[in-house]
Parts: C-alpha cells; sequence; structure tokens
C-alpha cells in the first residue's frame, strides 16, 4: 500500500468524521481503478510448473551444499542498493505481455527485476545441474548467480510462430546476478555492468540474426559493489552489481541430467543425485510432455519416445551449431551445462562474433588449449550430444543412441550447406562442387585475412554475367576491388600470425614430445605445436613480404575465386525466363541472410565503458542497431557520443566516486557499427 499512497497522496481529500478505511470501503475498488495503478509486473500470471513436477530441495538451509535428490532449491534473491535499470528490450518483454515503455517508467521495474523485490506468485530457486567442463567431468555445478523466478503463461495474442517454439504455453524467467545460492560455489553469486550488457545485448541479437536463443528482458545495475579482478592480473577493482533478466522457455540443459552419473574414473567426482533413477525418468517426462508434445502424442513405447526425443535434440543442436558458424559466432565455453535441452544458444560469457576469419579462432582468452575454437565447435557439439546420452541411460539405450549420433555429422553438414548456399546466392540448383567452392572461399578469406562479416555482405555486389557479356576482366577486377577493402594489411596479418607461445617453451615441448611423449601428451597436445609452427611458418613468408607484395598477392587470389564463382551464379540462370527476376530475388535473400551488422567485440566494449561512466544511451542504441542486423539505418550509423550529443540516458555515480577517466571511447576515432574493427579491438581480451 505504500505505493499506492504514494500515488493517490497529491490529491487526497479530508472529510471531517470520515476514517480514510470507512472512505475506501464505500468505494468498489474497481470503480476506483486501482487494479490500473499497479505495477505491470505485478499483473504478470505465473505457474510455476517446474517446481510442482520436479523434485525440490526439502532443506532451505543457507551456503553452499552439496544438494542430493532434487532438482530445485528455494532461495532468498539478494536486494540491490538503489537499482536502475540500464535497458529494456521492448520485443523480449512483449513475449510477458508486457510493454518496455511502462517497465522503463515503473518505480518498481528495476527492483522488481533485479531479485530485489519479489514478483507476486514467483518462487525464487536456483536449478541443480553437473557439466563436463574442458572435457573433465565437474561434479555438482548448479545455478551459482541465476535464479529462477517461475513461469509466466503466456499472454492472449501470442506470436502463433512463438507458441510453435514455446508449446509449453509459459516463459521461464531468471534474474542472473541475483546473489548466493547452494552452487554458488567460491563466487559471491553476483555479475557486474560488463559481463551484463555482454550477455543483454548478444542475446537479443542472435535473436535478430535468426539464432535460437534464450531472451533477455531487461539489464539493471545499481550502487551495490563486488570485488573483481578483470584480467586476473592482481589488479581488482569495485564493480557495480547488475542483473539481467532472462527469458526462455526453459533453462534446463545437458547437465541436468548428469546429476546422476557415477563416480567418474578421470575426476573422482560424481553426480549428488547418483543412484536416483527415478528422478532421470520422471525429468524425462517432464520436459518430453511440456516442450516435446508431438513426440509425446505419437510414441506410445516409452523407448521409442526417448529415442525419439533424443533424435530431436541432436537435430536441434546440429541446426544451432550450423546457424552459429554461419554468421561467425564463437561460444566460448560449450561445456554440457552451457547446452540447452531445446537447442537455444545458452548461458553468453566469453563469446565472440569473428572478425577477420580465421578457422583456429579462439574468443574465450582462458581456452588455452583451443578447446572451443571456431572450427572445433560441430565435433565439441557432438561430444557433449555423447554425453547426454550417457546421462539418460538406461532410460535411453546406448545402442539406440549411438544409431541416432552416427546422422550427426550428415545432419550438420546438410544444415551448414543450406546456409552457405544462401549465403551465396546459390538459390536455385544444388551441385555438388558447391561445398568446394565454399570451401575455396573461406579458403581465400583466411588467406587474405578477410572480414568474415563484411565479406559475405559485400557479395551481393558482385554481378551476376549475363549472356554474351564481353567485359568479364573488368567486372571480376571490379568485384576484387571490393572485397580487397575487407583485407587485412600487411602489419595486420604480422600481427595476427604472431605465435602466442613463448619461443623458447615451444622449443622445449618440441624436444619433450620427441624425447618423453607420455609427458608432452601430460602438458599439451599436437594440434597445439601443429598451430604455433603455422603460425611461424606464415609470420617468417610475411616478413619477406611488402604490402605492395600482399595487395598483388590477394588480388590474384580474389579474382581467381570470383572468376569460379561468376561461372556459378551464371549457372543460377540457365532456362530461367526472367532473369531481372532472378538476380533481384537473389540479392534480396543474400541481404536478408549475411547481416551488415554484428555484436563485435569493440561495439560491446564502447557501450560498456560509457555505461560504466554512467551512461546507458549507447547500450540502447547499439540495442536498436542490432534489431535490425540486415538493414541500414539513417541515423544509427555511429555511435551516440560521436558529435558531442546528449545521452539520453543518464546514470548517477556515487558521491565522491572518482571518475574514470573519460570515456576511453570518447577519445578513439569513431567507426560505423558496419565497419571491420578498429585497431584498439585487438587489446580487448574476453575470458
Amino acid at each position: 500500500m505504500a505505493y499506492l499512497a504514494h500515488r493517490l497522496g497529491p490529491s487526497r481529500i479530508v472529510l471531517p468524521g470520515v476514517s480514510v478505511i470507512r472512505l475506501l470501503g464505500s468505494v468498489g475498488m474497481d470503480d476506483m481503478g486501482l487494479s490500473m495503478s499497479r505495477s505491470p509486473l505485478e499483473r504478470l500470471d505465473f505457474d510455476n510448473v517446474a517446481l510442482r513436477k520436479l523434485p525440490l530441495d526439502s532443506s532451505e538451509e543457507p551456503g553452499v551444499r552439496q544438494v542430493k535428490g532434487a532438482c530445485f532449491s528455494r532461495v532468498k534473491p539478494q536486494p540491490l542498493t538503489k537499482p536502475r535499470f540500464v535497458a529494456v528490450s521492448h520485443e523480449a518483454l512483449a513475449l510477458l505481455g508486457l510493454s518496455g515503455e511502462e517497465v522503463m517508467n515503473d518505480p518498481l521495474g528495476p527492483e522488481y527485476l533485479s531479485g530485489s523485490k519479489l514478483l507476486p506468485g514467483s518462487e525464487p530457486a536456483a536449478h541443480c545441474y553437473c557439466g563436463h567442463q574442458f572435457g573433465q567431468f565437474a561434479g555438482q555445478l548448479g545455478d551459482g548467480a541465476a535464479c529462477y523466478l517461475g513461469e509466466v503463461k503466456v499472454p492472449p495474442g501470442q506470436d502463433p510462430e512463438q507458441l510453435r517454439e514455446n508449446p509449453s504455453g509459459r516463459w521461464e524467467i531468471q534474474v542472473k546476478g541475483a546473489g548466493l545460492t547452494p552452487y554458488s560455489r567460491q563466487a559471491d553469486g553476483r555479475k557486474v555492468l560488463r559481463s551484463s550488457i555482454r550477455e543483454f545485448l548478444c542475446s537479443e541479437v542472435m535473436y535478430f540474426l535468426g539464432v535460437p536463443t534464450t531472451r533477455a528482458g531487461s539489464v539493471v545495475t545499481s550502487d551495490s559493489r563486488v570485488i573483481r579482478d578483470v584480467y586476473y592480473s592482481g589488479h581488482p577493482r569495485h564493480e557495480r552489481c547488475s542483473v539481467v533478466l532472462r527469458i526462455a522457455p526453459t533453462f534446463l540443459r545437458f547437465g541436468s541430467f548428469e546429476i546422476f552419473k557415477e563416480t567418474d574414473e578421470h575426476t573422482g567426482r560424481r553426480g549428488p543425485s547418483y543412484g536416483r533413477d527415478e528422478i532421470r525418468g520422471q525429468m524425462m517426462d517432464y520436459v518430453i510432455e511440456m516442450f516435446y508434445p508431438e513426440i509425446q502424442q505419437n510414441y506410445p513405447d516409452r523407448v521409442e519416445r526417448n529415442v525419439a526425443f533424443f533424435r530431436e535434440v541432436m537435430l536441434r543442436t546440429a541446426r544451432l551449431v550450423a546457424q552459429w558458424q554461419c554468421v561467425g559466432f564463437c561460444h566460448g565455453v560449450l561445456n554440457t551445462d552451457n547446452m540447452s535441452i531445446l537447442g537455444l544458444t545458452l548461458d553468453y560469457g566469453p563469446y565472440g562474433f569473428m572478425d577477420r576469419f580465421d578457422p583456429d579462432f579462439i574468443c574465450n582468452a582462458s581456452d588455452n588449449s583451443g578447446r572451443y575454437s571456431y572450427q572445433a565447435q560441430p565435433a565439441i557439439c557432438r561430444w557433449n550430444l555423447v554425453k547426454l546420452a550417457e546421462a539418460l541411460a538406461p532410460e535411453l539405450p546406448p545402442d539406440r543412441a549411438e544409431a541416432v549420433m552416427d546422422e550427426y555429422l550428415d545432419l550438420y553438414n546438410g544444415f551448414y550447406l543450406e546456409n552457405m548456399r544462401k549465403k551465396l546466392g546459390l538459390l536455385n540448383q544444388d551441385e555438388p562442387e558447391d561445398e568446394i567452392l565454399i570451401t575455396e572461399l573461406l579458403q581465400t578469406m583466411h588467406n587474405t585475412g578477410a572480414d568474415f562479416t563484411n565479406t559475405f555482405r559485400s557479395l551481393s555486389q558482385i554481378s551476376c554475367p549475363n549472356a554474351g557479356e564481353s567485359e568479364e576482366e573488368e567486372d571480376v577486377r571490379k568485384a576484387a576491388d571490393l572485397l580487397l577493402e575487407q583485407c587485412a594489411n600487411l602489419e595486420e596479418l604480422k600481427a595476427a600470425n604472431k605465435p602466442t607461445m613463448d619461443p623458447r617453451e615451444l622449443a622445449m615441448l618440441l624436444s619433450m614430445a620427441q624425447s618423453n611423449p607420455a609427458l608432452f601428451q601430460m602438458i599439451s597436445d599436437r594440434t597445439t605445436i601443429a598451430r604455433q609452427l603455422d603460425r611461424l611458418s606464415k609470420l617468417k613468408d610475411l616478413m619477406e613480404t611488402s604490402q605492395e607484395e600482399l595487395k598483388i598477392k590477394q588480388a590474384e587470389e580474389w579474382s581467381r575465386w570470383i572468376t569460379r564463382y561468376r561461372k556459378r551464379l551464371a549457372r543460377e540462370l540457365e532456362g530461367q525466363c526472367d532473369v531481372q527476376a532472378v538476380q533481384e530475388e537473389r540479392v534480396r535473400v543474400m541481404d536478408s541472410t549475411n547481416p551488415r551488422v554484428i555484436l563485435r567485440n569493440y561495439i560491446a566494449q564502447n557501450a560498456i565503458e560509457a555505461a560504466e561512466n554512467g551512461d546507458f544511451s549507447e547500450v540502447q542504441r547499439v540495442l536498436k542497431v542490432l534489431e535490425k542486423p540486415f538493414s541500414s539505418q539513417p541515423g544509427l550509423e555511429l555511435p551516440a557520443w560521436v558529435g558531442g550529443g546528449e545521452a539520453t540516458e543518464q546514470g548517477e555515480r556515487d558521491e565522491g566516486e572518482e571518475q574514470q577517466q573519460a570515456s576511453t571511447s570518447t577519445a578513439r576515432t569513431p567507426v560505423p557499427y558496419d565497419s571491420k574493427p578498429p585497431a584498439w579491438a585487438n587489446e580487448i581480451c574476453v575470458t
């Protein structure tokens, strides 16, 4: 009633001899319109099925502990000091039937969406799961910072396509960064502004790129502080506690089923619910009934149902990773606990979109072995599926799971080629040689250091040859000039090919590989060494090359590929009556498949630095740009701070807070959102 009294306060009427209670009692609540004065968030209709259908931890003991025989533990989110919005996603909040504008203007909005105040009907809980991290079973993990608030019923009038993708009829909402849970291990359950902004923005850009993903409704920051050592360099600093609102049909993952794992032969760890096989069956029933109802209806036999379920998860995962590869996205931490049971992109940590094409691209600076590199992702997802199959046994017979996994590679390749053909505008014919053409394109991009996103975006500008055309050489030259703009110069290539390993360490490991192979395998691997030697070889060649020689070589490589590409485009026109219409459709499909702008690290970094200095306008602007990644948006080509424009939303600093150095971003030369990254972007380190 404090909020209500505040709303009624300025216009209160006092009648002599009539109590306020009696006055309110004489007027119907509906007549007063009080239901309309509530926070829009208080009208959310919760139906928390997961907590009714899956085992709930009976203990509410605070602190970190092993949780046996349960999928969820009740928790109490820890309030933030002076929570306030950084940004909201209007489209994501609409899934819950909310208006982004109303939520932003709601005085209680930041409290509710940070977990500082409990939403009516919510039941805060943390999910228990395990996981294989970097190939090793880690035992109990769980939601160490995320907090399940509940499941909101889908509002009337939701897009039928959304309902098809979420047949449960409910959206699970979480707050990430709301404090300690039984699964926080040595951490504090908090997230900071930089990681929260990165997760918020990427969750949304993936959706707008057409990649299956969990969503983010808002990001809230506060005056509460935690200490973080950003680069693990021994220089910790205070950072603002921040919280992301996450939305998905469910956040259950492969690792959810690993809580039953027997003692691992390598790590000696086992799942906290080992031996509780009945819970595994209960979980499978819940997931299939809620999120795969067609499988539940079509397979009365339990084993056949479970096999069909696993096949669908495998198919969705293959399709997902194919989409990642086609937009140059690298997840960074593809542990089994970060793999969605629905085939969604889940848990945005040290992710990265590739700039210069490099199959060995590693976005996570902590991934020293390159286990989760760009080119490794399809194989790692397959490995994770095998671990899921092991976790589902005996509900899923191992021999049946193996037969399903035999389909993975062909399915992945099919999804990948289908996407790549669209990116190249090859729409009317599927030719066996297309795979070679795609491979040669990627090899040329790698050799020339071409920008992945911008090179694909430029391909629609390469003309399709017409019958009897006599200017073939000139058209190829123009196309090559176009793509050369996206290539790296000599100094950039030298920096890119510099070995990441100290020469003395490399020499020692090479010697050890010969003299003591067993010890070598314990501390390194041949793939890592081969990668370092390849870099050394390329660097040696570059040191003996001039910029002019490099440019000539790059032009020759691109001219060869463009000639083959235009011949393939010509075959697209064979037998077509309306050549112009075919060409226009090709350009339309390519420009709606190859994004103009993606969330490059430097774009996110500019927004983070501005927000850390109290200016949230760049986060909001970047979100607006990324909501239409395939389109040109006049007036939104450059960051908000270019030209000294006023920020649209300012945060307040603490009194006496030492102002950070003026946003480093404002001192940098601005580049458009759709350009290649500036030189300083190479210094960004994400762990």
